[in-house]
């Protein structure tokens, strides 16, 4: 187990047992083998029903050479048993498995028993999932780790890098697609331009859809006179707002052709899910939340984002991204960050505004159908005239304990007050860790608690927003912010005896401490 995973406390979600799904035949080495029919010895593996009906191989030192090449496209995870992010995946992972059986193979190593080979593959950390294609490691996975976002990634990587299209008919079913599609248009196969649209596929196929075709003549409906390549938008996002076909313009390469992509894959207002959140979120992203499905009921789908776009249309300059999203898909996120109850949903959209500094701002007021209301709040919102979003616990009627709690309302009160050092420590109630610092925390606050310029403090980071520019990724995490220097709060990495706290604070105080009402020499 590693030190990280003994200091950090994480969240931790139910594994499931897999295991092999075939035999395989193995040429002699050095163990004792179940032959099967000839003379070549084989290896067994159990039958579906006898494992359990996993779709997800087990791979050992013995077998992994052997089982790989056998699948054009696998996906392997290198995984530890006691990991928690791990038991965290194995359901996910069990059921993009089966949803891609036949498709992509999915299959995993434990490392803590088969070492050879996951120190053969650079294997440092858990999970670690790694693209292999006909027997040799292609890429390293670094999409969605949930069941439907790992479904869609590894769609994208089976078959070809870009996909050969031949008549009007393939290029029909091609953008008629879930996602949107990138279509090259070339003379022929010779054409130089094909060959850079192709490294670039080979580049990017992780992420995107590609196809070419080497006739100019299937691309005349839509406007293609020379060699060119266009983005076609998903056709549930149809808009009049907006073209649904995006062409490219100047020479090609691949730094163009991602150039391309990257600023027009999403349009004006794409629709946010779990799998592209990461990569919306980083620019300043509106969305509105309502009861989307595009599956069951694409009209009423849109019914809302039409009104969405009409108004972004006219803010489209202004550097905010828009976007849709389904209301329980993030539900649990709107409730821990926003305070939407489940009683505060109804068909009327909930919009937000995250920046990429982590700034929040909420529509409070009613969506109205003609958009009236969204509008006025987007003009507030560019005049700054919009109070952000904070997250916090009550104010503490009383707060003159030894250790002072903190909350986001008050944060800039008492850790950004220029006048004092301040010691605070961001916590989690279920936090066993925490919990066994909390009685060293109070004797560290106790022995510091006559001294009028520092402060030890402590903040429920559940339960309140965390302030830019403290990372917090587990618990207990603490920071110290000097008097004067708010804006360079420094992490405190060293032990946590009371003893190693108050020497690290006789170094970076900005004053010589004052320890049980005896103020420290320099």
């Amino acid at each position: 187990m590693s030190v990280l995973h003994l200091i950090s406390c994480r969240i931790i979600s139910q594994s499931s047992l897999t295991s092999l799904t075939h035999c395989v035949f193995i040429p002699p080495p050095t163990r004792a083998y179940t032959h099967i029919g000839g003379n070549r010895p084989a290896v067994c593996v159990l039958s579906s029903a006898a494992r359990g009906r996993s779709d997800v191989l087990k791979l050992k030192d013995a077998d992994f050479d052997y089982i790989v090449p056998e699948h054009e496209t696998l996906l392997a995870k290198f995984y530890a048993p006691w990991c928690g992010h791990c038991k965290k995946l194995a359901p996910e992972f069990e059921t993009a498995a089966t949803r891609l059986k036949g498709t992509v193979t999915l299959a995993k190593v434990d490392c803590t028993a088969e070492t050879e080979t996951c120190k053969r593959y650079g294997v440092t950390g858990y999970p670690t999932l790694k693209i292999f294609r006909n027997g040799q490691e292609s890429s390293s996975y670094d999409g969605p780790r949930s069941a439907d976002g790992i479904v869609n990634y590894m769609k994208k990587q089976a078959g070809p890098d870009s996909v050969h299209l031949h008549s009007k008919h393939d290029l029909e079913n091609f953008i008629n697609n879930f996602d949107a599609s990138i279509v090259g248009f070339f003379s022929g196969t010779d054409s130089s331009q094909l060959s850079e649209f192709l490294k670039g596929a080979s580049l990017m196929r992780e992420s995107f859809r590609f196809a070419h075709n080497t006739d100019l003549e299937l691309g005349k409906e839509y406007d293609v006179k020379y060699e060119s390549v266009l983005l076609f938008r998903p056709p549930r996002l149809s808009s009049k707002f907006e073209e649904s076909v995006v062409h490219h313009r100047g020479p090609l390469s691949i730094t163009g052709l991602r150039r391309f992509i990257r600023d027009n894959i999403f349009g004006l207002c794409p629709h946010l899910t779990k799998e592209n959140k990461d990569t919306l979120r980083k620019r300043d992203l509106l969305t509105a939340y309502y009861d989307l499905d595009y599956l069951r009921n694409p009209k009423g789908s849109n019914y809302w984002r039409n009104r969405v776009l009409k108004v972004a249309s006219k803010f489209s300059s202004q550097g905010l991204l828009f976007s849709v999203a389904n209301r329980n898909d993030f539900l649990e996120e709107l409730e821990d960050e926003y305070g939407l109850g489940a009683s505060d949903t109804n068909e009327l959209p909930f919009v937000t505004i995250r920046t990429r500094t982590g700034n929040k701002y909420t529509m409070r007021e009613e969506f109205t159908r003609d958009g009236k209301s969204f509008e006025n709040f987007l003009e507030d919102y560019f005049a700054g005239r919009l109070k952000r979003y904070i997250k916090s616990e009550p104010v503490p009627a009383k707060n003159n304990g030894a250790v002072k709690v903190v909350v986001a309302d008050t944060f800039e009160e008492i850790v950004n007050n220029p006048e004092k050092d301040v010691l605070i420590e961001f916590y989690a109630p279920w936090c066993g860790h925490c919990k066994k610092l909390e009685p060293k925390y109070t004797e560290l606050g106790e022995r510091l608690y006559s001294d009028p310029n520092i402060v030890i403090a402590k903040m429920d980071a559940t339960a309140n927003d965390i302030p830019q520019g403290y990372d917090v990724q587990g618990f207990p995490t603490i920071y110290f912010a000097a008097a004067g220097r708010k804006d360079e709060p420094k992490r405190y990495e060293g032990a946590r005896e009371v003893k190693d706290f108050i020497n690290f604070l006789k170094r970076e105080a900005s004053k010589p401490l004052v320890l049980n009402g005896v103020k420290e020499e320099l």
